[in-house]
Formats: structure tokens, C-alpha cells, sequence
């Protein structure tokens, strides 16, 4: 007779959704010459700087294990850049941490602030890895509703604070409906996290994806800021780093200790190689970002003007950060439904709406910052044949 505990899989676990890019991918690998509008990447690399200051410090590759927060060289590139660049003081009251990627930076936070039962409120449409975060911790994904722009709304927040909520959530430009938060909105987000002695998770990862002379904004420039704002920042996207996994993280001081015991659990440090590469990167600075992003700009306008063209009904088309468009999709079949049917059919793969919370409706989002122009014109081509046809 087989033992119970040989099959066991955790109950958190099972609450947990399947990521949805490897899924997607998937089905995109099962159906050679489909053009992905799925994954949220950008079609350039790094600098050359990064792999060149990698190999430079070659020797200081060996199995010697570095500081749990990251190297103090590349915490003052972060400091230097979040002080320029973010309007940001780093002081005594704010340390910064070296993450892999920003999901960690979310992963560390959920495991320092909070208790099973908790409460994490995340306005949707949500990022998805940040709702599975808060499920594999036991704590308690709270979904509250934007407008019909995707903007937050300040009432549904404060309404949905309990005395288990612990954090709200913030993404802008926001991943996946490429809305950005005024900076009005995330002051008054921040204020009420402070008045309810709550923290304001502010993921800032697409901070250099802003369009229509529109302005970032970082919430931890505020005054009073210092003791409940955590943002978390990345390189991968600006700066093409996915693979290399590192992000950074700027948290009050008195949670320093704590996330040094997660992050010496979970990784021991950030991977030294990587490291270097990024003191690399921010050594080449914005300059090179933005002279790549100019490309993803130009894909956005011709992702918008043929979205124009759809004759069936969406709405979500304006979007003014990140590298994505979140439709609604004016049709009674299920989100997943649509996308393996473009997949199948039209060969244009897209990620369905309910990943990120949208599950009383039909959503799609489509990313454009991977792909080159004819390449774009090509898959908007077949987005718009593929929606025409199924949406009727």
C-alpha cells in the first residue's frame, strides 16, 4: 500500500495558479511560425558595457560568497541612479537590496510584512506573479476594481481595508494594461497606507517606458514616505537584463535584518557575475535605454493605430507606459479560448485577461516591446484578421 505523505502536495500549492507565459509557450512551440504579442520582453540586450565589466572582474568569480544586500559598488550605482534619476533620498532610513529580478524584491517583501490570514490588497488588473506570491505565503490576494481606464480608485482601497490588510500594491506603468498612475492617484495611495499604518508596495519596474510626455513618478519621494513605502526596481526590462536577473529594492530600514534572513535563505547573495554586468549597465546609463526604447515607441504607435482598425468591439486600446495593451474583448468565450484559437488559427499568440485578475470578462494583452517593425506589422496584421474573425 502506497503512503499518503509520498503524494502530498502542498494545500497553498494547489491554490496557486500555473504561470501563464510557459503555458502560452507551450502551445506557441506546438504551432511552428507563431509570432508571440505574449511575453513581456524587449527586443535588444544589454550594453556592451555589462558582459565587458562581467569579464573583467573574471577573477573575482570564484565560490567565495558576497554580501547578502549585493556588492557596495553596485548599491551606490543604485543609490546614485534612484538619487538622480527617481528624486529619491537614501538615507539612514531607507536600505537598498540587491534582488534576482523584481519578483524576488516582491517575494522578500510578502515573507518580511506578513502572516498567514493576511491581507494584500492588488488593484486589477494585477500582475500575476504578484497574486501567486501572496498565495504561496497563505496570505490573502485582495482584488479591488479600476476604472474603465485601468486607473486605481482611491474608494475601493480604502473600502477594502480590514484590520488583516498589511499592504496595498501599486504597479505603474503598469503591467499588463500599460496604464500609468497619476501622480495625484499615488499620493493619495500612499497617504492612506500611512494613515491605516499599512505599506505602499510600489513595483516601478517599466519606470522608463513612459510615452505622451508623460511623467514618471516615484512614491518614495514623498514626505512621511520613509517608514511604509517599499519600491521595487528593476534591469530587465530597460536595460534587455531578463536572463541576468537582477533588480534592487528600496525598504524602510527597520526591515534591513529581516530581509537579509530571507534573502540569505532563498539566494545567499545575488549572483556575482550578474552583478557586474549591472554596475556595467548603469555605468552606460539611461542614454542607452532610451535610444533603444525609441524603437518600442514606434511599435506602440502602430500597435494603436491598427487596433483602430478592428471592426468588432474592444475597449483599453489608449495606453500610455510599459509595452502593452490590455483589450476588452466585447464577446461572451472564455479568455483562454480566444488565445489558443489566434494561436491555432491565426498564429498570433497574445496572453489571456484572467492571469491578471480579470476573470468576469473577456481580456487579452498584447506586448509589443519584443519584436522589430516589419515583424510588428506582421503580427498586428494577424491579431486583426484573428479578432475580426472570432469576435462577431
Amino acid at each position: 500500500m502506497q503512503n499518503d505523505y509520498l503524494t502530498k502536495i502542498s494545500r497553498r500549492m494547489q491554490s496557486v495558479q500555473s504561470p501563464i507565459v510557459p503555458t502560452v509557450a507551450d502551445l506557441i512551440k506546438a504551432t511552428p511560425d507563431t509570432i508571440s504579442l505574449g511575453q513581456g520582453i524587449v527586443y535588444y540586450g544589454p550594453p556592451a558595457a555589462a558582459l565587458k565589466n562581467a569579464l573583467r572582474h573574471e577573477k573575482d568569480l570564484n565560490q567565495v560568497y558576497g554580501p547578502v544586500e549585493g556588492k557596495p559598488e553596485l548599491i551606490d550605482k543604485i543609490k546614485g541612479k534612484l538619487v538622480a534619476e527617481n528624486n529619491l533620498s537614501v538615507n539612514d532610513d531607507r536600505c537598498i537590496i540587491v534582488t534576482a529580478g523584481a519578483n524576488m524584491g516582491f517575494l522578500n517583501a510578502m515573507f518580511a510584512i506578513a502572516d498567514p490570514g493576511d491581507e494584500i490588497i492588488l488593484p486589477a488588473p494585477y500582475y500575476f506573479n504578484h497574486e501567486m506570491a501572496v498565495r504561496m505565503l497563505n496570505c490573502k490576494p485582495v482584488r479591488v476594481a479600476t476604472d474603465k481606464n485601468f486607473q486605481i480608485d482611491l474608494d475601493e482601497i480604502a473600502g477594502a481595508i480590514t484590520n488583516r490588510t498589511v499592504a496595498v500594491v501599486t504597479i505603474s506603468p503598469n503591467n499588463p494594461s500599460g496604464a500609468m498612475y497619476s501622480e495625484k492617484s499615488l499620493r493619495e495611495v500612499n497617504r492612506l497606507c500611512r494613515e491605516h499604518g499599512i505599506y505602499h508596495i510600489s513595483d516601478e519596474a517599466y519606470e522608463y517606458f513612459v510615452f505622451d510626455e508623460r511623467r514618471h513618478f516615484s512614491p518614495a519621494g514623498l514626505e512621511d514616505s520613509n517608514r511604509h513605502t517599499i519600491s521595487l526596481f528593476s534591469l530587465s526590462k530597460a536595460y534587455g537584463f531578463s536572463s541576468w536577473r537582477i533588480g534592487y529594492m528600496l525598504a524602510p530600514s527597520h526591515l534591513r535584518e529581516t530581509m537579509k534572513k530571507i534573502q540569505d535563505t532563498n539566494l545567499i547573495c545575488p549572483p556575482a557575475a550578474s552583478q557586474y554586468a549591472a554596475i556595467g549597465a548603469l555605468e552606460a546609463g539611461r542614454a542607452y535605454c532610451d535610444e533603444k526604447i525609441k524603437l518600442i515607441a514606434d511599435n506602440r504607435k502602430l500597435v494603436l493605430n491598427e487596433l483602430k482598425k478592428l471592426d468588432c468591439y474592444v475597449n483599453g486600446i489608449n495606453s500610455n507606459g510599459a509595452f502593452y495593451v490590455f483589450l476588452h474583448l466585447d464577446t461572451g468565450r472564455a479568455d483562454m479560448e480566444v488565445v489558443e484559437q489566434l494561436i491555432c488559427d491565426f498564429k498570433i499568440a497574445v496572453m489571456p485577461g484572467s492571469a491578471f485578475g480579470m476573470v468576469d470578462a473577456c481580456y487579452i494583452r498584447v506586448a509589443y516591446g519584443a519584436l522589430d517593425k516589419s515583424t510588428i506589422e506582421d503580427g498586428m496584421q494577424r491579431l486583426i484578421n484573428g479578432l475580426n474573425s472570432i469576435i462577431r
